[in-house]
């Protein structure tokens, strides 16, 4: 028998851990080169796992949801040819081979559900399968499920398509519930995931893991390290506005996504050309001299909320761009991060940040840098106010911005003149032709 392993690969730079969400195969089953094995979630994205080899998978080593160190064996695959077998018992734990080390205790989110009312049953490694082909379902509709403890081979599609959706799930989740209550009614014991509850029961605790604790740790990291400022400035966007209502029927812009915050990511961007020392980092150095990294193109980075928590994709060489090529990218990049699809390698290299907290109705706020850069932009929301212009009081639309940057590279007088440029592009855009 010739027995290979898979381990769990490092997907981003030096990531440590990764958590099983789903596995798409049991032992038993033939796998080919370049079959996809396994969903994970790490730090920065879901990312799908193909195996290298083929064979027959002969034990899989850690049940979904358990948090695996990277280095750790997750499955191991006859390559000898053999037929495919059926499923043994639940295997116990293996230990790696020396040199990465697994933990005995692995972090384990909520259990699926045991079999019950025709729901599939777990199979090695607390695997839950059930038949037929896998369900159609976008990665943020498959982590609800998994989080509400639904099982989407059981999910029936609504609206005449075959994609399940986050309202199917919900409802899904709404007929388990009521199933289990009758049960409980007639005396038999109710099954289901168990949430982790705090001594005072109007309280649940929610443990804080991939995206969410990679941001927590990396925004307490960048808030004790650099030392930041931020400066505010409020300016009248009407013509920035009209400029978007006329883009938007331009024929070179059919189809794009467009919207003041192409207009603001384009000002910030003839701002940096202006100010190019805006676009650096601060770097500690191997030998104890520090010394400051300018960035001669601009990864733009874009935050992005998305149902795993703030991720911070970017546009690579951003500065490159036209302002249609501009707005694709733009509508790529948030198009991708809502449906759970951003890449590690996406969320890499950024030089500057732009965060829409305009979106939420909020005006202004002090961002946080993202680490290894050294400033970032809040965009706050338009908002109609009373303003002069041309020596009255008028209604205009008025926006807030905010600048963080780390004093350690960019003083006060460079801070200021770069926002006050890009305040400046969003109150004539027509400075986006003159100064560019």
């Amino acid at each position: 028998m010739a027995m290979r392993e898979f381990r769990m690969p490092d997907v981003g730079e030096g990531l440590t851990e990764a958590d099983i969400l789903t596995w798409y195969v049991k032992p038993g089953d033939p796998v080919t080169d370049g079959q996809v094995v396994c969903e994970i979630e790490t730090a920065k994205a879901v990312v799908e796992l193909p195996v290298p080899f083929e064979g027959v998978v002969r034990e899989i080593r850690f049940p979904e949801r358990a948090t695996v160190p990277v280095g750790a064996v997750i499955i191991s695959v006859d390559a000898s040819g053999g037929d495919a077998v059926e499923p043994a018992p639940e295997p116990a734990r293996q230990p790696v081979l020396v040199g990465y080390g697994v933990s005995d205790s692995p972090v384990v989110r909520r259990p699926r559900k045991p079999s019950a009312g025709g729901r599939p049953s777990a199979g090695p490694g607390g695997v839950a399968r059930g038949t037929g082909p896998r369900p159609l379902a976008k990665p943020p509709v498959r982590k609800l499920a998994r989080d509400l403890g639904v099982d989407l081979s059981v999910v029936r599609p609504s609206g005449g398509g075959s994609t399940i959706t986050r309202e199917d799930v919900h409802a899904a989740s709404v007929l388990d519930l009521g199933s289990r209550a009758a049960s409980v009614a007639v005396g038999e014991p109710a099954v289901g995931p168990t949430p982790t509850v705090s001594p005072d029961p109007r309280e649940t605790r929610v443990p804080v893991k991939g995206v969410r604790k990679a941001t927590a740790a990396a925004m307490v990291g960048s808030a004790f390290t650099a030392p930041h400022v931020t400066e505010f400035v409020t300016v009248d966007v009407t013509r920035t506005v009209k400029l978007v209502e006329d883009l938007r029927s331009d024929a070179d812009m059919a189809g794009l996504r467009v919207g003041p915050l192409l207009v603001v990511a384009k000002a910030v961007l003839v701002a940096i050309k202006r100010h190019p020392e805006i676009n650096s980092a601060w770097d500690e150095g191997t030998d104890g001299q520090a010394g400051i990294v300018r960035k001669h193109f601009v990864n733009l980075g874009v935050a992005a909320a998305t149902p795993r928590g703030l991720i911070v994709p970017n546009i690579k060489d951003a500065h490159t761009r036209t302002l249609p090529e501009l707005a694709a990218a733009l509508g790529e990049l948030v198009g991708t991060a809502r449906a759970g699809g951003t890449s590690p390698a996406a969320m890499r290299d950024g030089t500057f940040t732009v965060t829409n907290i305009g979106v939420f109705g909020v005006d202004t706020g002090t961002p946080i840098l993202n680490p290894g850069e050294s400033a970032i932009l809040a965009v706050g929301a338009i908002k109609a106010r009373p303003w002069v212009h041309k020596g009255k009081v008028r209604p205009r639309q008025v926006m807030s911005l905010a600048l963080s940057f780390d004093h350690r590279v960019i003083d006060g007088e460079l801070g200021s003149r770069f926002l006050a440029d890009v305040a400046a592009v969003l109150e004539n855009p027509k400075r986006l032709i003159t100064w560019a």
